[in-house]
């Protein structure tokens, strides 16, 4: 592999590692800075929160900045971040590091993708992408486990520490062999909000945002579920952990092959069709480790399932401004996230258990499945836009993924 590709890699696994490790020692945070597990499972609602708004802003406040020196910037405040983690001596300060590292971290995320195309060559760029993208499902399936029994036996604190230090190699790597890239021309802001009138593609990012509203109204809390619910240790604790990381990197696999056969149409479906039913029986198979075992793979493979067939529905619903969807995709992806923490908060408070996290989010799908439906068959007479937000001509049937 090229080395600067493996280090942009690096950069997005350890970016990745920042956001998610949180739900994995949330009972820890909250324990040794004196607040409840729900107000500990809000880090992950204001993280998502500012990297969601953070990346499309600051993408364009940076337009002009050479990209190298950009990135180098990003992580030094992602590294200052992180060590603000590490000291914080209180939940307030804590929070206030996940501001900071969502923001860097938002910039360094979309930059190792963007430096990653331009230092291969051409016919190597969708593989490169594909690479970097890895490293954040890596931090699913290696540092979520590693870090929930690392957190067990040296703090939670450690773990940032640890995080600040990959970083730092980074910088130093991207500083001796990255060349200076010059920026390229980026759309302005309001013109890229301007996209969003075209109604289907708001609605595929509707459906986005809901989904991952309900997974996470679960998955923020799913450690207090496995503790409380299931009494497991913390070694078992991080194989489920494992064992869920390694079926939602399958599921990305699993959600293009779906995208490729039955269309992004009937994908989309299905997906968000089934991931509801898992997430309403899941809490019934807690007593049955085999059954929960499979309704585990099946709840982490279609999280990342959803993916391919709606990057094949942007593309078809708007071709103009394909790339600016993708980017407002993963924005909505990052408030469903902090909606799901949040309301996970507010349920896991006022239930006697966690499971009706797992119903609650059941219930939020639903709602992404009905937007589904409305989205792919509505015969909308809003048109496609052009990447000023200008109307075309010619009408947007449904038409997705070949469907």
């Amino acid at each position: 592999m090229n080395l600067k590709v493996l280090v942009l890699t690096i950069a997005a696994f350890t970016v990745g590692l920042v956001e998610l490790i949180i739900g994995g020692v949330l009972p820890q945070i909250a324990a040794d800075l004196g607040v409840s597990v729900s107000a500990a499972g809000q880090l992950i609602t204001a993280y998502a929160l500012v990297y969601a708004v953070s990346g499309p802003t600051l993408l364009a406040f940076t337009a002009k900045i050479e990209r190298r020196k950009l990135y180098l910037m990003s992580l030094v405040v992602f590294i200052l971040g992180s060590l603000l983690a590490f000291w914080s001596p209180n939940f307030g300060v804590l929070l206030l590091s996940r501001f900071v590292t969502a923001a860097s971290g938002s910039l360094i995320t979309t930059l190792s993708l963007t430096i990653a195309v331009k230092v291969v060559p051409e016919n190597y760029r969708a593989r490169v992408i594909g690479i970097v993208s890895m490293g954040i499902s890596s931090a699913i399936v290696l540092g979520v486990p590693l870090g929930v029994l690392a957190a067990d036996k040296l703090g939670w604190r450690i773990l940032f520490l640890f995080i600040a230090i990959f970083a730092m190699l980074t910088m130093f790597v991207v500083y001796k062999l990255m060349a200076p890239i010059e920026p390229q021309q980026v759309m302005p802001l309001r013109q890229q909000l301007a996209s969003l009138k075209n109604t289907r593609v708001a609605g595929a990012h509707l459906v986005t945002l809901l989904m991952l509203a309900g997974h996470y109204t679960l998955y923020a809390y799913f450690t207090p579920f496995l503790v409380n619910v299931m009494n497991m240790s913390a070694s078992w604790i991080s194989i489920v952990y494992f064992f869920f990381g390694l079926s939602a990197v399958a599921g990305g696999m699993i959600g293009g092959m779906m995208s490729d056969s039955l269309g992004a149409k009937k994908s989309i479906l299905l997906v968000v069709g089934v991931f509801a039913l898992s997430l309403f029986i899941l809490p019934f198979t807690a007593s049955m480790i085999p059954l929960f075992a499979v309704l585990v793979f099946i709840w982490g493979a279609l999280s990342w399932a959803l993916s391919p067939a709606q990057q094949s529905y942007l593309i078809d619903a708007a071709p103009e401004t394909s790339e600016i969807q993708q980017s407002f995709n993963f924005s909505a992806l990052q408030i469903g996230i902090a909606a799901g923490s949040a309301i996970g908060g507010v349920v896991i408070s006022h239930t006697p258990s966690v499971t009706f996290n797992a119903w609650i989010g059941g219930g939020i799908v639903v709602l992404a499945f009905v937007v589904a439906l409305y989205t792919l068959f509505h015969k909308s007479s809003s048109r496609r836009t052009d990447g000023h937000g200008q109307k075309s001509g010619s009408k947007l049937e449904p038409n997705f993924g070949g469907d």
